[in-house]
């Protein structure tokens, strides 16, 4: 079966960087989308970042725009998530997502596949 394991998640002062990897298994991915979410405590899930494995094209929400980076690894069949400039605003549980139904909305959150998270937690 599909699964998303993420990792890479820790903590870390305000600017500096983690990166969180996703690794995915189970099946082919080149027809997917992933993408990443993150929930801060008390706060809906939000998105982050999507890519689409076939092309690598990228989408990133307005919060993360040129501080996020995603990517993605065809060998490792693994998605990546640099993130750099860290706020403590960015304290969330980071999610890895997959979905089939194309590239339309990627910020939607009905994703197919779900990971079961890895914290991050960022300090002033």
């Amino acid at each position: 079966q599909v699964q998303l394991v993420e990792s890479g998640g820790g903590l870390v002062q305000a600017g500096g960087s983690l990166r969180l990897s996703c690794a995915a298994s189970g099946r082919s991915f080149s027809s997917y989308v992933m993408g990443w979410f993150r929930q801060a405590p008390g706060k809906e899930r939000e998105f982050v970042a999507a890519i689409r494995w076939s092309d690598a094209t990228t989408y990133y929400a307005d919060s993360v725009k040129g501080r996020f980076t995603i990517s993605r690894d065809n060998a490792k069949n693994t998605v990546y998530l640099q993130m750099n400039s860290l706020k403590p605003e960015d304290t969330a549980v980071y999610y890895c997502a997959a979905r089939s139904r194309g590239w339309v909305s990627p910020q939607n959150p009905k994703y197919d596949y779900w990971g079961q998270g890895t914290q991050v937690t960022v300090s002033s």
